[in-house]
């Protein structure tokens, strides 16, 4: 799943935020001087005029983009458009300041004077912070591109992804898929496959997009596209070698200083991206200060049974292979991942592809009785009312998890996954999910769960995660109830 492009103003907040700095020190100084060297915090005008700026410049900002391509503006561009962007401001306010205040109030040359200092200090700071995002973040961004290029191409493509990167992504690797480069570095990138183990290592390695950039007397390579999209990854082409494909999501947009094709299995926009983390955020506080409470109670039934760490934290597969740790409430004994493989072949889910078993030796507490009835322990309660899912809930507040995804595999499940299941990692994995909801102690079927799933990532929309929320909701109830 892919998010659509972002508003500019939002896109750079970074820029904003240090904009809004540079206006209100000028403001500040403009005060200061024209009030003859005297501090201007107890002047009610002054605070006033204060929050009015901040609202103006936000408007600006917002109404004539003016963070609009920012990274890629040179020091004459970016004069003009610091000029625009200042004289813009200093209208509104002027209007303001005539309409509100009379000239003994407050004086209009402060303004213009403010004006005067925003223009230099913001100048000066965009250039600044722009070499900043430039040179010392460069290739340290939350998303992970792969580039897939030729040998003619590779060092041009290279060099001009990293010149107009600006920390927007990680750069995974090249893949060359003309020839054979495997092992060698292109300005510092490693070429990481060939044509012929590159859907390997995209499916086994943490990528989250991938820009295709091929001379156009080259085969386009649809066979990759299609088995790209078929995992679930945002497909980036450079236009002038782009096809067209039906099937999937695609728009047109910018990437470094290429307009692209992009394809993925759906898209999301900035206000639901927006909505779906705050609902992240809230919800995990809540599930934080839940898990410190249950602690509370847990912890010495943990420890009294079974000595040892009350938390279980485990190497998972997030969203496009990125690893990550997740969190639990201990339910098992310590020796439970050893003992696993004496238990494979009680597993219900006949293809392996995940571990599910009608009774649990290992859990904290759970006893066959001599007479071959079996007794559960606290491990099975703790499992039962899924209270060990709970420390999650920091992995929601960290960013690695959601509240509503799909189940993160181990690492050992991962190993085994097809091409098609890799689609199921296209989202944040999350506490809850639609296999969750349809019933998970009945599907023993993986390929079931990655249907599943992957319609869940192909129909997402936030009313859809509200629906799995309050159905995970009734779920937990009426296994209370049943108990």
């Amino acid at each position: 799943m892919y998010r659509k492009s972002i508003p500019s103003w939002l896109k750079h907040f970074d820029f904003l935020l240090l904009d809004i700095m540079c206006l209100h020190i000028s403001f500040f100084l403009a005060n200061y001087i024209g009030d003859l060297c005297r501090l201007p915090f107890s002047n009610q005008a002054y605070l006033h005029v204060s929050v009015f700026i901040t609202f103006a410049d936000l408007l600006v900002h917002i109404f004539f983009q003016s963070f609009k391509d920012v990274l890629k503006r040179g020091f004459y561009k970016e004069f003009t458009a610091t000029i625009k962007h200042v004289c813009l401001f200093t209208l509104i306010v002027t209007f303001y300041i005539f309409a509100v205040f009379n000239s003994e109030s407050y004086s209009k040359i402060v303004i213009y004077f403010m004006g005067g200092i925003y223009f230099v200090l913001s100048f000066f700071a965009r250039v600044a912070w722009k070499q900043f995002a430039k040179h010392s973040r460069l290739g340290r961004g939350k998303r992970s591109l792969l580039i897939v290029t030729t040998k003619d191409m590779v060092s041009k493509v290279v060099k001009a992804i990293q010149n107009n990167n600006y920390s927007t992504f990680h750069l995974a690797g090249v893949a060359v898929i003309d020839v054979d480069m495997t092992g060698k570095k292109v300005r510092g990138l490693e070429v990481v496959a060939n044509v012929g183990n590159v859907v390997n290592y995209v499916c086994r390695e943490w990528v989250d997009e991938i820009f295709i950039d091929i001379p156009e007397d080259y085969p386009y390579p649809s066979r990759l596209v299609d088995r790209f999209t078929e995992m679930g990854v945002v497909v980036h082409t450079n236009i002038n070698s782009a096809n067209s494909k039906a099937g999937h999501s695609q728009i047109v947009e910018k990437l470094g200083p290429y307009t692209v094709l992009t394809t993925s299995i759906n898209f999301a926009t900035p206000l639901q991206l927006f909505i779906k983390r705050a609902m992240d955020i809230v919800g995990g506080l809540v599930g934080v200060i839940g898990t410190g409470f249950l602690f509370i109670f847990l912890a010495p039934m943990i420890y009294i049974k079974s000595p040892g760490p009350i938390f279980f934290k485990q190497e998972r597969v997030g969203k496009n292979g990125k690893k990550f740790k997740m969190y639990k409430f201990r339910s098992m004994y310590l020796d439970a991942e050893e003992r696993k493989q004496e238990l494979m072949d009680e597993n219900i889910v006949s293809d392996g592809m995940m571990f599910k078993a009608e009774w649990d030796n290992r859990i904290i507490g759970s006893k066959i009785l001599p007479d071959g009835t079996t007794k559960k322990g606290i491990g099975n309660f703790i499992r039962d009312f899924s209270l060990d899912e709970f420390p999650q809930f920091i992995n929601v507040l960290k960013g690695d998890m959601s509240l509503v995804g799909t189940r993160p595999p181990t690492i050992d499940e991962w190993e085994k996954y097809e091409l098609h299941h890799r689609a199921r990692l296209a989202a944040k994995p999350g506490i809850t999910g639609m296999w969750q909801v349809s019933g998970r102690s009945k599907i023993t079927d993986f390929e079931e769960v990655v249907k599943l799933d992957t319609q869940y990532i192909n129909q997402w929309n936030i009313g859809l995660d509200f629906k799995i929320l309050f159905k995970t909701i009734a779920v937990v109830l009426k296994k209370e109830g049943s108990m």
